[in-house]
């Protein structure tokens, strides 16, 4: 293994553990809050007892995820040198501001935690609503960051320098409010399900528990409404990538040859030899009007991308159905939830309904790993889109 592998590899498995707590950080204090909402306005000591067991898992996730980011930063530092020495002073405006945002939140917290029947109620509750916000401020902002690196602004670009800075114009890219939309609602999806499926779990154990089964209503509210919110802000993320990184949107869909009345291809083995995808489904024309919102629309494919400048087909491709077929699989979940709800069926508690709710607990996370493995290694070569290579 050389050491670009390496330091690929070890920045992989980092990011990789640290989204799972970004994703709960950003979600589980707005269930707290929520919770504690709720038990303001109903007086359900079930809704309070909800509130203080969630902020404990609160205030523990919390920590690792500082920990586990702190260490993203130091190797940011120590991998990729010449990145933060170029991409510092441009994007340095979103992490400081994460910064803050990460203080405002741990302030919040110890008052949350530390401020039962010290603090005056609405005041203790608006305490956890600020740390639900803190939490997905800093998501958006890290995110908006991540943004730069797939659609660079804010710099003009001379003789191999990056001056005329505006850090501004940087923050707020053209990538930015797609990426972030779409991470903030993946991670509500992701997170709620996950504590929908633990609570369903327990609740088989004893049917008749109002704790458990309060819980599970709770998540699956805030996940079902995210769920089927995250294809629409996927689809603004898509468009926005088969304008700006065509390279990017080819590997993903495994499309190899440009051409107008592009086929949408689902599943499917890719063959950078021979340039076919094997055991796809296709449906004609869609893509095209996914990218562009024309079936007759030509599509960009990797035959007008160097070969030296091409991401890896087979992981983009893979990752990219893994995270399409998992959302899609809980969107519909979702939508049979809102359904039975509506109804107020029984069925929510049944066995098959509380078994299929936990066998989505890791779907979730499952997207948002493939999600990312999408964003990262499709924009490879590149560290910065265009201007530098990892």
């Amino acid at each position: 293994m050389d050491a670009l592998l390496a330091a690929r590899s070890q920045m992989a498995v980092s990011m990789g553990f640290h989204i799972v707590f970004a994703c709960i950080g950003m979600t589980m204090p707005v269930l707290m809050a929520y919770a504690e909402w709720k038990w303001l306005q109903t007086k359900e000591p079930v809704y309070l007892d909800l509130a203080k067991a969630w902020s404990k898992g609160v205030a523990i996730f919390f920590a690792v995820g500082a920990v586990s980011g702190t260490v993203l930063s130091f190797e940011l530092g120590l991998l990729w040198p010449q990145f933060m020495e170029h991409a510092g002073p441009i994007i340095g405006m979103p992490f400081s501001w994460e910064g803050t945002a990460f203080f405002v939140e741990a302030i919040a917290l110890g008052l949350f935690l530390y401020g039962w029947n010290k603090l005056n109620k609405w005041a203790h509750w608006a305490s956890g609503a600020i740390v639900g916000l803190s939490g997905v401020a800093s998501g958006i902002l890290v995110v908006a960051a991540n943004g730069w690196m797939n659609s660079p602004a804010g710099f003009d670009f001379v003789d191999g320098q990056f001056i005329n800075i505006d850090p501004v114009a940087a923050m707020f890219n053209d990538a930015w409010f797609a990426e972030a939309l779409h991470m903030v609602l993946a991670a509500f999806v992701s997170t709620s399900f996950a504590v929908a499926g633990v609570h369903a779990w327990l609740l088989m154990k004893n049917k008749t528990n109002v704790f458990h089964r309060k819980a599970m209503q709770i998540a699956l509210l805030f996940g079902s409404i995210t769920a089927l919110l995250t294809p629409i802000s996927g689809d603004i993320a898509a468009k926005g990538i088969a304008k700006r990184q065509p390279a990017k949107l080819a590997a993903m869909e495994a499309h190899y040859h440009t051409e107008k009345s592009a086929d949408l291809i689902v599943g499917g083995i890719p063959d950078d030899e021979t340039e076919v995808v094997n055991y796809a489904l296709r449906l004609p024309g869609v893509l095209s009007f996914l990218a562009h919102g024309d079936f007759d629309a030509e599509v960009i494919g990797l035959d007008q991308i160097p070969k030296e400048e091409r991401p890896p087909v087979l992981i983009v491709h893979i990752a990219f159905q893994i995270m399409i077929l998992s959302g899609s699989f809980l969107a519909m979940i979702s939508l049979i939830y809102l359904f039975l709800s509506w109804k107020k069926s029984p069925q929510l508690l049944k066995k098959w309904w509380l078994r299929l709710v936990t066998f989505c607990t890791p779907l979730g996370f499952i997207a948002v790993e493939a999600g990312w493995t999408v964003t990262e290694v499709g924009r490879q070569p590149w560290i910065i889109y265009g201007f530098m290579k990892t």
